[in-house]
């Protein structure tokens, strides 16, 4: 079930975020006087065609969902009818052909605008910045976080929640900051700027999940106190006589406080006898627990009553409709030169290339996105939407930034670019393109394995 939900989220996000690249060549081009011969999602031959209009375009779906086309009339594709000739791409002025194939990254921008406007005015909620335990001599305790603390903004950017303090963070490594500051209100509403010295961070130790701990502190989480809400069979637990309700008082001679305490002491005792101190309707019982051995480590097959945290844990960004429009503009402008930046560090080897990720990864992020609620799908789409734009934009052969490239030379020079010229940079593209693509999966296949 998880990977038939994540294969339909796949599918629903390529479907959308082509159909949008694709509609933008396609309106622009039609509003331009081009006629237009096909329009298709994905590639290979239509499982689904029909024809509209008085040129009687063809609207496709095919196999191959990897991106899709518009097909316009064209002299270097095949004969065009002297009374149609005007219409055709080719004969347009290069200010057209410029426009008609700017128009599918434009058109991936302006739905990121759109996708982050519905997410703020939605409301995007997640766990406030507040700062938990914090690491004895870490960077963070030598900067004077502790434990309470609340990051309201990094170099003078608001952060309300833990996922802007990481990006804003990321945001200013990309500048090569070595220094930050970090504007935080203590639980007595005080409010001071901490710099914090980032020597030991990499834009490699956020994109791994290494944020927390190189930075020497954690997410602050409440207290999951230790009482059983649920028993697995044949476990473990219910073969010393645990029940939901228990509370677990003592491990061995152990005190137990909470939930965390309580799984780490098992954890290091696969297959070893441990008594078992519990409460039981206002009695106190012993057992004798043997937690099963599961790849080396001990688990004794219980689940955590149901806790309710405190609304105080969580922030919700809700907008009206203007300012939501402007927070998602600036929000698709800050990722849009976020990807730019990662891409050049990455090309300069600055960055692991084991952190560009394939379709597997897309759909496996989908799926979770779906399950997470409609605001953080939309975050997703808006992001997605944005690498395509930023990706399509590049000056690779076979790309739009390709074509474009080639129009400025173009204009440049005053002639076209010769077919035998841009076949070859078309080759080269085809080979770079696939080369991209087989590391991508293979960094996926490579996370799943691992």
């Amino acid at each position: 079930m998880v990977f038939l939900e994540a294969l339909l989220a796949f599918a629903v996000v390529i479907g959308i975020l082509v159909t949008i690249h694709e509609f933008g060549h396609f309106w622009v081009a039609k509003s331009l006087g081009v006629k237009i011969l096909r329009f298709s999602i994905g590639f290979g031959n239509p499982i689904w065609s029909r024809r509209f209009g008085k040129d009687e375009t063809e609207f496709a779906i095919a196999p191959i969902p990897l991106g899709g086309y518009v097909k316009m009339l064209d002299e270097r594709e095949g004969d065009v009818a002297p009374e149609e000739l005007h219409r055709a791409f080719n004969q347009q002025s290069l200010k057209v052909r410029s426009a008609i194939v700017f128009a599918g990254p434009f058109f991936n921008f302006l739905f990121a605008i759109l996708a982050y406007t519905m997410m703020y005015m939605y409301g995007i909620t997640g766990m406030a910045a507040l700062v938990g335990e914090v690491t004895p001599q870490g960077v963070a305790e030598q900067a004077g976080f502790h434990s309470g603390d609340q990051i309201v903004a990094v170099n003078g950017q608001s952060t309300l929640r833990w996922s802007s303090v990481v990006e804003a963070t990321l945001q200013e490594m990309l500048n090569d900051k070595k220094e930050l500051s970090y504007s935080v209100k203590n639980p007595q509403g005080y409010e001071s700027d901490l710099r914090l010295q980032l020597g030991n961070l990499t834009v490699d130790d956020i994109a791994g999940g290494e944020f927390f701990e190189k930075f020497g502190m954690l997410p602050f989480r409440p207290t999951l106190p230790a009482l059983i809400g649920k028993v697995t069979v044949n476990s473990a637990a219910e073969k010393a006589g645990l029940k939901s309700g228990d509370k677990i008082i003592k491990l061995d001679n152990q005190e137990i406080s909470n939930w965390t305490d309580l799984v780490k002491y098992i954890i290091q005792r696969p297959e070893q006898d441990i008594r078992v101190k519990i409460e039981r309707n206002h009695q106190q019982l012993s057992l004798m627990l043997r937690p099963d051995n599961v790849s080396g480590k001990g688990r004794m097959g219980v689940y955590p009553q149901p806790f309710v945290m405190k609304e105080s844990y969580f922030v919700t960004e809700r907008y009206g409709l203007w300012k939501a429009f402007t927070q998602g503009a600036e929000k698709t402008w800050d990722m849009s030169v976020l990807t730019l930046r990662l891409m050049a560090k990455m090309f300069t080897l600055q960055i692991s290339y084991e952190h560009i990720s394939g379709p597997i990864s897309i759909a496996e992020y989908a799926g979770k996105s779906a399950e997470l609620g409609i605001a953080i799908f939309l975050s997703f789409l808006a992001l997605v939407s944005v690498s395509l734009g930023v990706l399509n934009l590049l000056p690779i052969p076979l790309l739009d930034g390709g074509h474009l490239f080639f129009y400025l030379i173009e204009g440049i020079k005053g002639s076209p670019v010769s077919e035998n010229t841009e076949s070859v940079f078309q080759r080269v593209g085809l080979t770079l393109l696939i080369g991209l693509m087989g590391l991508a999966i293979f960094n996926d296949l490579g996370r799943i394995l691992s």
